[in-house]
């Protein structure tokens, strides 16, 4: 087992090889809607490419969730096969979210081996992810439109 500083000087290292073999910008949290946000998640068993839906407003973390939900169809068959939705996921906190994301397993953030692999994952996902909301992003920003 790793002590936390050599964990964070791993962490720190992934991410920093990450950006040197994909040195693109990613939208992330540039999504121009509050708490609405694209996430790079890795640990030692999993790696995930996600949004997160959490504004403090219930209301519109369920609007903006069923928007997604009202496309899954063209997010399944056109950009991720395997993209899995969850209408309530609750985080350690306890806070409840919407969260839609796609998951690589039986890779380690620990094993400089597998880096290449998630690096990849975390392109190819990522890249569906945002060319997915590029191009339906006027349909799931205004609240205006009902799915």
């Amino acid at each position: 087992m790793f002590s936390k500083e050599e964990a964070q000087q791993i962490k720190k290292e992934f991410w920093t090889a990450f950006a040197e073999a994909y040195p693109r910008k990613w939208m992330l949290y540039d999504t121009k809607i509050k708490d609405f946000t694209f996430k790079f998640y890795v640990d030692n068993k999993k790696a995930q490419v996600l949004i997160d839906i959490e504004p403090k407003d219930e209301e519109k973390r369920k609007i903006y969730y069923e928007k997604i939900e009202s496309l899954k169809t063209i997010l399944l068959e056109e950009y991720l096969d395997d993209a899995v939705f969850e209408r309530n996921f609750y985080l350690e906190t306890g806070k409840c979210i919407s969260k839609i994301w796609v998951e690589k397993n039986g890779i380690s953030l620990f094993n400089k081996a597998s880096w290449n692999d998630i690096f990849d994952f975390f392109n190819e996902k990522m890249d569906a992810f945002e060319r997915f909301f590029y191009e339906y992003e006027d349909y799931i920003r205004d609240l205006e439109i009902n799915t």
